[in-house]
């Protein structure tokens, strides 16, 4: 009889757990049992800079002593209905042990009650309008919101099982299991309904969600389903969709990166989906994000190209002199907002939805990183402050809470608020009310996060 296997489990910090495992051990309960070891939160397993997947035998992964490098997960927000022109009303967190915390409107995913006992080691969240989605490590998946928008996935739950990946859309989840097959559940009409395209979901790499379809990549090339008007057909374009690297979604379009930094686009014209007017500029192209009803491509010296419906940010003519170096983007439904090498901030796009930053412009300097909700922006700043613009309503307005942003780490948001993770763990949260932007009924699940 075999005495079992020895190896070693170690973090970055240099912290290491030697593990004793038999042979029918795998490598998710290996990892379960060095989080205990460790006492941190642990995501995934690697060996010799290779991912091991949860399903598999330690047994046949390593040998008798290796060391294997534990990637330690951090907290981490997730909010209902985020994405192009979507309404949401509810957060939840996933807290450094693995818990999830939710607040919000209750009815949208804002009350986890009925499942909380099921979320335990919980590595990633994913959102519909009125619903979550969390994935556990053993690649089991836990839902709760609105039962048509995603929120029951009783009727598809054998067949969840080894799950790496969730996406999901207005309405509907879609899940890709480590066989490279997908399973999909909520509102047919938003992409829960893959029937048509079935077979030909295999070896699928990656999924992406727009706001009624989704598009899965792989051996398969590209696959799309779900609403036809919102970019779920894409077999005018389909010759083209070879390569891909990235794909980005308006509530109406998809546009597609491929290797070559060259862009495919399918979907509403004027959402985004015709981007012949641009299409000699779309070269070297190394990010796009989408806004409600417009694109904006981000290529690899800095310069961006932008296309679709005006009033959401599809003409970027009165700033297009200042968008030079720029590193990063991020959109609300009807505007973009882009930082340069410098650490300064350019917006265009709807006024009132964060496309005018004049008003905080001067505050906008060394900036690290923007969130975007539905109608505003949050810049988190190096020094660890925010600074908000955009509709009041939807979070651009800090000012009650302003004092509290301080040494601030990570920002999020849902579509009407933001919150603030804090280094000391403390979450500040601001914006509309029934939106998430105020989380004094689980304060105290919330310290420290």
């Amino acid at each position: 009889m075999s005495k079992g296997k020895g190896v070693h489990v170690a973090l970055l910090s240099g912290q290491t757990a030697a593990l004793r495992i038999d042979a029918s051990c795998t490598v998710n309960e290996l990892r379960i049992l060095a989080q205990e070891e460790l006492g941190i939160r642990i995501c995934g397993l690697a060996s010799n800079g290779q991912l091991l997947r949860g399903s598999l035998l330690v047994f046949d992964a390593v040998e008798e002593g290796a060391v294997l490098c534990a990637a330690a997960a951090s907290s981490g927000f997730r909010t209902s209905g985020r994405g192009p022109g979507r309404r949401a009303a509810a957060f939840a967190l996933v807290k450094g042990d693995g818990r999830v915390v939710t607040w919000g409107l209750p009815s949208w995913g804002g009350d986890s009650s009925m499942v909380q006992e099921q979320l335990v080691d919980v590595q990633s969240l994913q959102a519909s309008v009125k619903a979550f989605c969390a994935l556990r490590g053993d690649g089991t998946v836990v839902t709760w919101g609105d039962q048509l928008w995603g929120g029951d996935c009783s009727k598809v739950a054998e067949e969840l099982w080894d799950v790496q990946q969730v996406e999901a859309s207005d309405g509907a989840f879609a899940a890709l299991r480590g066989d490279g097959r997908v399973v999909t559940w909520g509102d047919p009409a938003q992409g829960a309904d893959c029937r048509r395209v079935q077979e030909l979901l295999v070896d699928v790499r990656w999924l992406i969600a727009g706001k009624g379809a989704f598009a899965a990549c792989g051996d398969c090339g590209v696959v799309t389903w779900g609403d036809a008007k919102r970019g779920g057909d894409c077999s005018a374009v389909k010759h083209e969709l070879t390569e891909v690297s990235q794909i980005e979604a308006t509530k109406g379009a998809f546009a597609a990166i491929r290797a070559d930094g060259t862009v495919v686009t399918w979907g509403y014209g004027k959402l985004g989906g015709d981007s012949s007017a641009v299409q000699a500029d779309l070269r070297q192209v190394l990010q796009i994000r989408g806004s409600e009803g417009a694109f904006a491509a981000l290529r690899a010296e800095g310069s961006v190209v932008c296309w679709g419906e005006p009033r959401s940010g599809g003409d970027s003519s009165s700033v297009q002199d200042q968008l030079r170096e720029v590193e990063q983007m991020q959109a609300t439904r009807g505007a973009f907002a882009a930082i340069r090498a410098d650490g300064s901030v350019v917006t265009w796009g709807h006024a009132r939805r964060g496309g005018d930053s004049s008003y905080v412009q001067e505050r906008l300097r060394s900036v690290r990183a923007i969130e975007a909700s539905g109608g505003a922006f949050a810049a988190l700043l190096d020094d660890g402050s925010v600074v908000t613009w955009g509709e009041a309503s939807a979070g651009g307005d800090s000012r009650p809470v302003q004092d509290q942003l301080r040494e601030v780490l990570q920002v999020h948001a849902s579509a009407g608020a933001f919150a603030a993770l804090r280094a000391d763990g403390v979450v500040v949260t601001w914006g509309h009310t029934h939106m998430g932007g105020d989380c004094s009924a689980v304060r105290d699940q919330l310290q420290p996060a």
